[in-house]
């Protein structure tokens, strides 16, 4: 698929009723019931406070492909890009479109954890880490997502994450604005016939993702974790591919990102729906580079620092904390670290050319400080979005 077919069946087939990061159930049930007339919708399980988890199921084809997100709550990038998909799979008029549903049988959980997605936290309400619950499987909605998985026996799976915005892809200037990962499927971390078709499908999205953000795609360590559901499922013998949307320049409600998850789902499903998979090809994963933790928000640099009865030129690194506050999502500045950080990236710099830095109330600024503007010299800077 061209890249100029995919930028045009995202702008027609966006879900203009999602936007932004805090998506939880009411979001989505007006668009379940939307697609209810046209897909086959199942109730697979409920959550510890009791809201349904429904799957999606789109197609007729031999090869199944299951696919989830925000199994991390605060995660919801890739719950629009599902979404956007599903707007796209109602409307088959483009004839490759027509083959994948032919070809292939899609189940999409679009919100496996809607406790943890309303409280707007990775986890769910007993405060559990799904992707850390794939043996004990002692959360409803882990028993929901591996009955399924064993009824509908998957020949692909997808599992779809965000990430923070501290990641860069590699030691250079660049967010990983997209990550995957191939994920193990035992301690020795073994290239497996399994491994090398996930990370064929990855080399073709990292392909079209180069041209237009390119050296921002990234891949995470494969250090093998059999409590995570990938590295489970990998294990069965059914090919995985991890999904994380991650931060692209000022675009922090992920709407920028969630056209490039959107394109890469549709490329991975089209490959699978019009290939053998046969794993050729994924030599170029490794050429992809891993994520390193090179990113804040903000730094401030070459800021004049009163720490104890001694003036010092350091840099001042600022984190956003995503906060609800009356069920609004607010990006908190709050100061992580204040050291020499040269070897560190801001999404936003500033120089405060040697100049004193204060905080808010106009006190020396400190680790943990939350403020919404900071002086530097005479001047008032802003740092919130």
């Amino acid at each position: 698929m061209n890249l100029q077919l995919l930028q045009n069946l995202f702008k027609t087939h966006k879900e203009t009723a999602l936007y932004g990061r805090y998506i939880f159930s009411q979001h989505l049930k007006p668009l379940i019931k939307k697609h209810s007339d046209d897909f086959l919708i199942e109730t697979i399980g409920q959550s510890v406070l009791g809201e349904n988890i429904s799957v999606i199921k789109i197609g007729s084809g031999k090869t199944k492909i299951l696919m989830w997100s925000q199994m991390h709550g605060n995660e919801s990038t890739t719950t629009k890009a599902v979404l956007d998909l599903c707007n796209l799979f109602n409307d088959s008029s483009e004839n490759e479109i027509k083959s994948i549903l032919k070809a292939c049988t899609i189940a999409i959980i679009p919100m496996l954890n809607p406790d943890g997605a309303k409280a707007y936290t990775r986890l769910n309400a007993n405060e559990i880490d799904l992707n850390r619950d794939a043996q004990d499987l002692s959360q409803p909605e882990s028993v929901a997502l591996r009955t399924f998985f064993n009824k509908f026996k998957p020949d692909f799976c997808f599992n779809l994450h965000g990430q923070r915005t501290i990641f860069s892809a590699g030691n250079i200037n660049k967010p990983a604005t997209v990550s995957f990962l191939a994920p193990a499927q035992d301690e020795a971390c073994t290239v497996t016939d399994n491994r090398k078709i996930a990370m064929a499908i990855i080399v073709k999205m990292n392909k079209n993702l180069q041209l237009q953000i390119p050296k921002q795609v990234g891949i995470y360590d494969d250090a093998f974790n059999i409590n995570c559901v990938g590295d489970t499922f990998q294990s069965y013998n059914v090919p995985t591919v991890l999904f994380e949307a991650g931060h692209f320049e000022g675009d922090y409600n992920r709407e920028v990102v969630r056209e490039y998850i959107f394109q890469s789902l549709l490329i991975a499903i089209h490959y699978i729906a019009s290939d053998q998979l046969d794993g050729e090809g994924y030599e170029d994963y490794f050429k992809i580079p891993e994520n390193e933790k090179r990113f804040y928000d903000i730094i401030i640099r070459n800021a004049k620092l009163k720490l104890g009865n001694k003036e010092q030129i350091l840099d001042i690194a600022i984190q956003y904390q995503e906060t609800l506050v009356d069920n609004e999502l607010k990006f908190i500045p709050k100061v992580e670290q204040i050291s020499d950080l040269k070897h560190f990236f801001g999404h936003n710099e500033i120089d405060a050319e040697e100049k004193t830095v204060l905080n808010s109330n106009k006190k020396n600024i400190a680790e943990g400080n939350e403020n919404d503007f900071v002086y530097i010299g005479n001047e008032i800077f802003s740092i919130i979005l």
